[in-house]
């Protein structure tokens, strides 16, 4: 007996599939972190962007949309601090579309205070909540009033090394897939002396491998590189963490999902992001894009740092 049930795959197994329904897409963050790019990325891609939506209308055009799914399919609405008053009332309103059954998603972009004082500092332009205070009061003031909502997001981008280019291919990837709901993993090296992730979800600690770095043959090579990788994986208990971390990942995943979260970053640390992070994040990846409806890319945080 064939299953005729939507999103049945081989053999009776369940594939879920984007809803016919409208998506209501949130896009908020730090001033400077790049919503401009991503609200740009994804008009191109379809998307009906409205910009600078005060957070107690956010109700009535979800509503407006959700009666008319057909007229507009996937609707972004940016959200900043350029709304003032407006936007202490962004959680109320988020809470508001929960409660009368609307589903949403929301994006947050951040990035280190350093960077957005960088681009504020090229774009020739004051923070909008720095007033008559310095730069960094500004940030700190918006920081403040978003931690609660970052917190909350579905999704969060860190654009501290992201150009317009990358930060508008990350948002591409994220948001333009129209078939069977993928959960798309970043699997990321980094060093933890250049600190941790900020938009990590999950953090191992890979630092209790011996370390290529006192092997004179290896220092200059990167965990990219064949002799590195070997040296790493063949070490005592470099491929049990690996395997027994997949596994624990995996309900995680299905959780995930379940959830309908599409997105995550699964960190992977050692001193310098050079060698044994880069060498794990690479092997952890090739293993988790295995899964069903997994989709996996690596990015390597620190890599040429040192």
């Amino acid at each position: 007996m064939t299953d005729s049930t939507p999103g049945a795959g081989a053999e009776g197994e369940f594939t879920p599939v984007k809803p016919q329904e409208s998506e209501l897409l949130v896009v908020t963050g730090m001033s400077g972190a790049g919503r401009s790019t991503a609200a740009n990325a994804l008009e191109d891609h379809g998307w009906y962007v409205v910009e600078n939506l005060p957070p107690q209308m956010l109700s009535t055009l979800a509503d407006l949309v959700a009666r008319t799914p057909q007229a507009l399919p996937k609707l972004a609405v940016v959200v900043d601090v350029r709304g003032k008053a407006f936007f202490s009332d962004i959680r109320d309103s988020l809470n508001t579309l929960a409660a009368s059954g609307i589903s949403y998603r929301v994006l947050f972009l951040d990035a280190s205070d350093g960077t957005l004082v960088r681009r504020f500092e090229q774009g020739r332009r004051p923070h909008p909540l720095q007033g008559d205070g310095r730069m960094l009061d500004g940030i700190a003031a918006e920081r403040e009033a978003l931690a609660l909502l970052r917190d909350a997001a579905d999704i969060v981008v860190d654009t501290s090394d992201l150009n317009v280019h990358e930060l508008a291919s990350q948002v591409t990837g994220l948001f333009s897939d129209s078939g069977p709901v993928v959960l798309r993993l970043t699997v990321m090296s980094f060093g933890f002396k250049y600190g941790l992730p900020v938009d990590a979800n999950y953090v191992a600690d890979v630092r209790f491998l011996p370390n290529p770095h006192w092997v004179p043959q290896l220092r200059p090579h990167t965990g990219l590189d064949q002799d590195v990788s070997d040296f790493v994986l063949a070490e005592n208990g470099a491929n049990e963490f690996i395997s027994l971390y997949v596994k624990a990942l995996e309900p995680v995943l299905e959780g995930y999902r379940r959830e309908n979260k599409h997105y995550a970053t699964i960190a992977v640390g050692c001193t310098g992001g050079k060698h044994r992070s880069v060498a794990v994040a690479v092997e952890l990846a090739k293993r988790l894009a295995q899964l069903p409806r997994v989709s996996v890319s690596t990015k390597h945080r620190d890599l040429g740092r040192e």
